[in-house]
Parts: structure tokens; sequence; C-alpha cells
């Protein structure tokens, strides 16, 4: 072995440099630990400029290499911490994997306006649970989407708890009047009702967006326009209309800040009693009735339910389209199942742009089902002034069929795992025949096949005209889509 000249100094191991040492000499000094003393002569011929040997390059390399690798992995761990989409107030947690669209780890929901789907997961986001994000969406809807739903029709809508495995209906009471042709407006009064018994965040939370909306104005979508262009503007100008009169076009800005501060003062109430009065106050004036009528309460019931093999069956009772889609469902179950033309023809008849629908689900398997109506497009066409509320047309003689039938199937009694299934039916008049087909085909259709992939929709127009809206969970994921297929705007997380 080559003599060290000068006095380099190593504990227990020396170091290996190529064609210094035998093989055995490294076996035996392999086999103790490294200690390295890192004190050398400074006149030794080995630390001259120029000159380090094998070992020092050896031991500079590898902490250069150690800097780098720790660089890359604070890297790595930072761009997996981060969220890619800024979702809300809290960022949902990163995926590890991808789903077809309309597929989510945590809750979801579909509505007939982009605006009013965006806002109800930014309240899931933001803490609150299925009821939040629904009557959320709900009073968006009512700004953004005034010839289908508003303050002045009524709701009815379907809640399924997956922790209780209650399903509770949100009941409107019979229709009343206003003023001859007026339908008299409690949907104020049913959506905090709803809130109240089964929501998580607070009642201004819910109408701070819808009331900025109405405020700052909002961008009229598709639905909208072809409403407007189909109406016309009698009643509606100057809040839906251009400077020359015109319907206002696709794209352009809306504001209603009459109906901004109605949702304003409502915000302020503290119980369901209260929620509707300033609004029914001043309906009362602009139409210069003397004593505001009586104002039917809205209350909470349970659901009517159906059991068969499949599992269990719940709707809205009277005077709802629940009992009749209940008996169409027996009587169906026992008959030939219809093939998928069938529901289509069913949906594509007869429609009306008279009333709107929101769907909401999370992966535990609460969902709740909204529908809601002012009879025709525009309801009445009278636009209060005071309020920047439309009144609905809907009187005692208007059949409820043509959308209040909100449906859930829970797969079985016992499970309370099980999958799930919602439906509610939007802008059809024959809508228990629709959810009576699509609920066979559905039973019909092996469980793999269930959740066809969904496409962002290019023609949103098409959404609350002849629309089904369907809700599921499955393998512990929510799942949002429309019939047909990729109409209506969803969102999740």
């Amino acid at each position: 072995m080559e003599a060290t000249t000068g006095p380099v100094l190593y504990h227990k191991l020396q170091l290996w440099e190529p064609g210094t040492e035998s093989e055995e000499e490294e076996e035996e000094e392999i086999a103790e630990p490294l200690v390295l003393s890192l004190r050398r002569s400074q006149n030794t011929p080995r630390n001259k400029v120029g000159g380090l040997p094998g070992a020092w390059a050896r031991l500079l390399a590898s902490l250069l290499l150690l800097a780098v690798s720790s660089s890359l992995a604070l890297r790595q761990l930072h761009s997996r911490d981060s969220p890619k989409e800024n979702l809300g107030s809290v960022a949902p947690p990163a995926s590890r994997h991808s789903h077809h669209p309309g597929v989510y780890h945590h809750g979801a929901i579909i509505s007939p306006a982009a605006t009013c789907s965006q806002l109800g997961q930014e309240l899931l986001v933001a803490g609150g649970n299925v009821v939040d994000a629904g009557v959320g969406a709900a009073l968006c809807l009512a700004v953004v989407h005034p010839h289908a739903t508003g303050l002045g029709g009524m709701f009815w809508g379907l809640f399924y708890n997956s922790s209780s495995g209650n399903s509770t209906a949100l009941t409107a009471g019979p229709v009343q009047t206003l003023a001859p042709g007026l339908g008299l407006p409690t949907a104020l009064p049913a959506l905090h009702l709803l809130h109240t018994h089964f929501g998580r965040l607070t009642w201004p939370q819910l109408l701070a967006k819808p009331t900025k909306l109405a405020q700052e104005g909002f961008e009229v979508d598709a639905p909208l326009a072809s409403a407007l262009a189909a109406q016309g503007t009698k009643g509606l100008c100057p809040l839906f209309c251009h400077t020359n009169g015109a319907p206002l076009s696709l794209g352009a800005r809306a504001t209603n800040p009459k109906l901004a501060a109605v949702l304003h003062q409502a915000a302020l109430a503290s119980s369901s009693d209260l929620v509707g009065d300033a609004l029914l106050s001043l309906l009362v004036k602009d139409l210069e009735l003397g004593e505001p009528p009586a104002q039917p309460m809205p209350s909470l019931e349970p659901a009517l339910q159906l059991s068969m093999p499949q599992g269990v069956l719940f709707t809205t009772p009277g005077p709802s389209a629940g009992p009749e889609l209940l008996e169409l469902l027996e009587s169906a179950l026992h008959s030939r199942t219809p093939s998928p033309t069938s529901c289509l023809s069913l949906q594509q008849t007869a429609m009306t742009s008279g009333s709107s629908a929101v769907a909401t689900v999370d992966s535990s398997g609460s969902m709740l089902l909204l529908t809601s109506s002012i009879n025709s497009s525009f309801g009445s066409g009278h636009l209060s002034p005071s309020t920047g509320v439309l009144l609905s047309n809907l009187v005692a003689r208007s059949a409820p069929s043509a959308w209040a039938c909100p449906l859930i199937l829970r797969g079985t009694l016992d499970d309370m795992e099980s999958d799930m299934l919602g439906l509610v039916a939007s802008g059809m008049p024959r809508g228990t025949k629709a959810i009576t087909c699509t609920l066979l085909n559905h039973l019909a259709t092996p469980q793999t096949q269930h959740q066809a992939q969904q496409r962002p929709t290019e023609s949103p127009g098409v959404c609350g005209q002849g629309s089904l809206l369907q809700v599921a969970v499955h393998a512990e994921h929510a799942h949002v889509s429309s019939v047909p297929s990729g109409c209506c705007p969803f969102q999740g997380y």
C-alpha cells in the first residue's frame, strides 16, 4: 500500500481510494463506522490549490447532491399540499385520483343556473350541508331566473338525513290568492323553515350572495334570455329591458335593487313567521289592498313511503303530486319496464318554463331536492314596483302535478350505507310519468352502468325545460347528472 505522507488523521475507518488498497483491507474497514476528522496539516501536498484528494471531492459532491435532493423534495411536498383551484373560503383536500365529470368525493349540487350551482358549491366548501347549499341556490335562482321561480312562487322539498335515516317533506300547503289572478307568495317562509330545522350555516350567510347579485347585477344566461325573447317586455321593464325597450339579451347585465332590499330585510328575520312579513306588507301596499291576507305557513312533515324489493321510496304528501307518483310506481313495478325512448318522449312534450328545481347530495347519503313554481313563464307578469318580485298566477285550480313530485330511493331499509338515488323534475307537466319511467329504467340497469359520463353543457338554455335532475350516492362518492345528459350546470368538491 502507498504510504501516506502528512498527518492526515482518520478515526476507525480510512477512506478508500481506487488502486491504493487491497479488496481484503476494504472489507475489513467498511465494517466499522465512519467518523471523519477534518484536521489536516496546512502544508501537506494534498492541500495545495488544485490538488484536492478523491475523498474530499466525493464529500463535496455528496453534500451538493444532498442539497439538491432536499430542495426537490421540499418543492414536491409544497406542490402536493397546494390545491389546484380556489373553491371558496376553505380549499378541499386534493384528490389523488380523477373521476368523470359529475362525480365528487364530498358533495355536489346541480341546478339550472351556473351561478347558483357555484354558490351551492361555495356553501358546501364553507362547511355547510346539503340544506344550506340547496336553499342558498334556490334563493339565487329567485334572482337570476325570474321566468321560472322567485319569491312570488311556492316551494316543495324532500330532505333525506343519512345520520338519522329519516326523510322529511317540505310542504307548501294549499294555494291561496293574494288578489284576483295573483298567488300568495310563500317562498321565504318555506325556505327559512327548512333551513332553521336542518341547516348548519347562518341564515344571513345564505342570503349574502343572492342579495349581492340583485344589487350589483348578474349576467343574463341562456334560459332567461330565451324566456325574455319569447315573452316580450310587457310589464317587465325597466328591470329586464334595454333603454330602447328591447328585452335583455344573452350576456346583458341585469340588476334588481328593490329585490336586494327585500332579501336584506329577510336576512334580519328571527323566525319563519316573520321572514315574509316585510315582503307581504309591501305587496299589499302596491296592490292597494285593505288588510294583508292570512299567510299560510309551510310545514315539515314525514315523507310518504313505499316499500319495494329494491328498497324504499320517499316523496312529498298531498296536495303535491307525490301520492300520484307513488300510485304510478306501484302499478308500474308490476308491469314491463318502459324503454328509454318513451322516457325521453315524456320529457319533450308540452314543456313549460314556469318551474325550477335544485338537487344537492353529499357522499354520506344526505340529499335535498327542491322544486318551485310560479305556474307559467314569468308567472302572472305582474312585477311589484316596491319589491322587484314577480307574482305567480298560482291559484286554487292550479295542478301541482306539473312540478311537485321529488322522489328519493334508498337501496334497503336496514342498510344505512346503501346506495341512494334522488330525482326531481323541472318544466314537465307530465313529471310524475317521466320520473316513474326514469326510475324503472334505473332499476333495470346494471349498477356498473348507472354512472354515465357527464359532459359540461354547451347549450344550457335547455336546462329547466323538460329536465330531470338526478343525484346519487355510490361507493362513498356523490354523483350529479341530468336527463337529458349534461343539460344543467353542476358543481362539487
